[in-house]
């Protein structure tokens, strides 16, 4: 509710709240409850702070409430939290090693000679570029052995929807390419 958010933060600064503490909040706000869904909420919050640090107040308050606008009508996701679920499979299960694929084995090269060794030998036997396949991605083994991950799931709010559509696209790839691989 655009009203209710206005309300509190008169109310806290008319308390005599430091607005560097209200943007704070904006901040973590502005990833944890709208995350993905308007990913453009952070660019928001950050630009309003910087313009807060340069007018000051009073006129500064504009920006504050900006910022408290924005958020308050931005599309809401808690989607990035599958964070905390992946730190808690970690601490749990103990961090698995990096495949062997994926290890960088190239660090001794550069520039034009790197990106030559990244194509001609791969990283390590296995390694499929994803740069080399469409949207940029390839089905390959990304985590460590009998991890299976699962903790990121897209609402299909606002932003969230083109990153849902994106994931689906790829699953059914994925699933064209092994129904191929079955018919050879």
């Amino acid at each position: 509710d655009p009203d209710a958010a206005l309300y509190w933060l008169a109310k806290m600064v008319a308390a005599g709240e430091d607005p560097r503490f209200i943007f704070r909040r904006l901040y973590i706000l502005a990833a944890e409850d709208i995350g993905l869904a308007d990913p453009q909420a952070v660019v928001v919050v950050d630009a309003c702070a910087h313009a807060f640090e340069w007018v000051g107040l009073p006129e500064g308050q504009y920006h504050l409430a900006l910022a408290t606008l924005y958020l308050a009508t931005a599309p809401k996701s808690n989607s990035v939290g599958a964070y905390w679920k992946a730190l808690a499979y970690i601490e749990e299960h103990g961090a698995g090693p990096v495949p062997l694929h994926l290890r960088d084995k190239s660090d001794r090269f550069h520039g034009p000679l790197r990106e030559h060794y990244r194509r001609t030998m791969g990283e390590h036997a296995g390694y499929r570029y994803p740069h080399d396949y469409p949207e940029g991605w390839v089905e390959q083994q990304y985590l460590p052995d009998g991890v299976e991950g699962g903790w990121f799931r897209p609402k299909g709010h606002g932003y969230e929807k083109v990153i849902l559509r994106r994931l689906r696209r790829m699953k059914r790839n994925r699933r064209d390419a092994e129904d191929a691989e079955k018919n050879l």
